[in-house]
């Protein structure tokens, strides 16, 4: 189990330029970004889960949900809310939401351990009617509808990381997510890899800047920043 802060893991931000971080390619590509390494990573945590009962790790930590769930409550999100775990990994967000009252949640990822584990983990905590689907989002449009609220905490860090059309992946993330919400609806999303600014510029277009939710903060050479950013948007036309 992660540690209860922020989680680095998957973060490759490197640019240190003004003009890299303006740019739309500001990080090097990574293994973290191809399908195989999270198969794998799925996969011995399914395995260490069978053996042990231990879920893996949590995706910038356990404060990552409670800040987003935090700002469920003050958004008063109904807790019949069709909720949409954007890589849903092993799950543990999923059960979350459920033990905090939400009823209707799908979690998707596109790794088929990934699913194997969250339904275990699920069905360890005796969640049998939360809907998980091993499916790419990218090529979801079409399949996924109707959602209150799209939660994504590093997925569309992971797309950015992608070596094989990176750009391409980004844009058919933003169209993807569009089909997915409602109008509307909300899309929160927590990024180690991009900026509030860059985050903004990406999603400008058919979503309107709700919020951002405070994230650790760190000071070095006299200066104040934040290794993770939480932003909050809404589905508008």
């Amino acid at each position: 189990m992660a540690e209860a802060g922020e989680s680095s893991h998957g973060c490759e931000n490197s640019s240190d330029s003004e003009e890299d971080r303006c740019s739309d390619n500001d990080f090097e590509t990574s293994k973290l970004g191809t399908r195989e390494y999270w198969e794998e990573t799925y996969q011995k945590e399914l395995d260490t889960f069978t053996d042990i009962g231990d879920v893996g790790e949590i995706w910038f930590g356990e404060e990552s949900m409670s800040r987003v769930l935090r700002w469920m409550d003050k958004a008063k999100i109904p807790e019949s809310a069709a909720i949409l775990d954007i890589g849903t990994g092993n799950g543990a967000f999923l059960v979350e939401l459920a033990n905090h009252g939400y009823r209707n949640l799908t979690g998707i990822d596109y790794s088929p351990a990934s699913i194997q584990l969250a339904r275990q983990v699920l069905q360890a905590e005796d969640l049998t009617d939360v809907t998980v689907k091993e499916m790419d989002f990218l090529n979801s449009q079409g399949k996924l509808k109707g959602f209150d609220v799209c939660i994504d905490k590093g997925t569309f860090d992971a797309i950015s990381l992608n070596p094989d059309n990176t750009k391409e992946g980004k844009k058919l993330y933003v169209q993807a997510l569009k089909a997915a919400l409602k109008d509307n609806g909300f899309f929160s999303i927590t990024s180690c890899n991009w900026t509030k600014e860059q985050l903004l510029e990406r999603f400008g277009e058919g979503f309107e800047f709700v919020q951002e939710l405070p994230t650790p903060s760190f000071k070095f050479g006299g200066k104040t920043g934040n290794s993770v950013t939480a932003l909050i948007f809404k589905r508008v036309h």
